[in-house]
């Protein structure tokens, strides 16, 4: 099977059974548990709180001992912890549970991410914009499934044993995927030098401060982003959604990143990576506060679109705009440096609309973070400007 045809495959199996386990399910059986809001968030966040602490080592592993392992290692964890939902009975163990369950993307994401940016540099934007949405069709049907089942069945342990069973068949997806080593690694290469050479890959990245400003940009997104799949589920239930008007609400988003991504990823290759950045932070930025604000189905319907194009030209485009800044032999490292710094704006996006939420309401917390966006997009465009000079 054509590489890059089977790493799609792959992914979308894989977010469909991750995806389908954590929206619009989770804030709801969380809530059932007697969570409050900041509790919510925090579980919703517990996976990618996993993300921050081990994307970037396994990123950087994967240099050294191959992307295929790393990814096999990851697709165990997409299939084995949803079978383990049925069997909790507090908000506590829940969190440990999302904290388990986020080794799958914590491992799976950077090394698939480097492994397609390492197919080559021609159309890399395009690629990695493809690869984006496979995975979110796989993040668009989970959501749309799981909030269908739910709806059908009333049963949360039936929705999870679900995401299991897609999750056993994500894990033999990847074994599909050609197995094909980095340039640094060898075989016979000794215990010390592997040592050596992961200490040296991460000092290469992080005297890159380019690298570090294209994950805070994708950081920068997540948090509004993260806070919007964390909480959209349950403010569409005060103004009167059902799971299923929810689920269609959240798969709608999904779609226009789906359908945006490859064009998005295209036009970058052509007029360069930040100008598309920036476009998709403000578009992120205007589209928050118009969402918190819809009152009913058809509102949601019409305000999510925009979020989605923003997310649609952020994604690909930091990810090109970062396998442009180094070598092939550390996309590992490079890309978990990124996926730590983006996810710490996804974890941090819950946790913070849990407080603001708390305190003040759905309202004025979302359009805080609206105006941090907005904010920190300006930054993104000054500041990158200043270092391709000095550069």
């Amino acid at each position: 099977m054509n590489r890059f045809a089977a790493i799609l495959i792959a992914s979308l199996i894989a977010r469909l059974s991750y995806q389908m386990a954590r929206s619009p399910v989770l804030p709801r059986f969380a809530e059932s548990f007697g969570a409050t809001p900041e509790l919510i968030g925090l579980i919703v966040a517990a996976s990618t709180i996993t993300g921050v602490v081990f994307k970037l080592p396994a990123g950087a592993l994967s240099d050294l001992l191959g992307r295929r392992r790393l990814m096999l290692l990851g697709a165990v964890f997409f299939a084995v912890p949803p079978f383990c939902y049925p069997l909790v009975e507090g908000a506590g163990a829940l969190f440990v549970l999302r904290f388990v369950h986020g080794f799958a993307t914590a491992i799976f994401s950077p090394v698939a991410s480097a492994y397609v940016a390492s197919l080559g540099e021609r159309g890399r934007g395009a690629r990695l914009g493809w690869f984006s949405s496979a995975s979110d069709i796989g993040a668009t049907s989970g959501p749309l499934l799981g909030g269908l089942v739910l709806y059908a069945t009333a049963s949360f342990a039936d929705t999870y044993l679900l995401s299991g069973v897609l999750g056993a068949v994500a894990l033999l997806c990847v074994l599909l995927v050609p197995d094909v080593e980095p340039e640094v690694f060898s075989p016979v290469e000794p215990r010390k030098g592997r040592a050596g050479e992961f200490w040296a890959g991460l000092r290469e990245v992080g005297k890159t401060p380019m690298v570090f400003l294209a994950a805070g940009a994708e950081a920068t997104m997540y948090v509004g982003f993260g806070a919007f799949l964390g909480f959209l589920p349950l403010y569409a239930a005060t103004v009167g959604l059902n799971d299923a008007q929810i689920a269609v609400v959240l798969a709608l988003e999904l779609s226009v990143s789906v359908l945006a991504k490859p064009l998005a990823g295209r036009i970058s290759d052509r007029v360069g990576r930040r100008p598309v950045i920036v476009i998709g932070l403000l578009l992120c930025s205007a589209a928050l506060p118009y969402i918190f604000r819809a009152a009913s189905f058809a509102g949601l319907l019409a305000a999510v679109p925009m979020l989605g194009l923003g997310v649609a030209a952020v994604t690909p485009a930091t990810n090109a705009y970062l396998a442009d800044l180094v070598a092939t032999r550390r996309l590992g490292a490079a890309m978990g440096v990124f996926g730590t710094i983006w996810d710490v704006g996804e974890a941090a996006g819950p946790i913070l609309a849990g407080v603001l939420i708390g305190s003040f309401g759905y309202r004025p917390a979302f359009d805080i973070t609206a105006a941090a966006t907005a904010a920190l997009a300006l930054a993104f465009a000054v500041l990158s400007r200043r270092l391709v000079r000095s550069g």
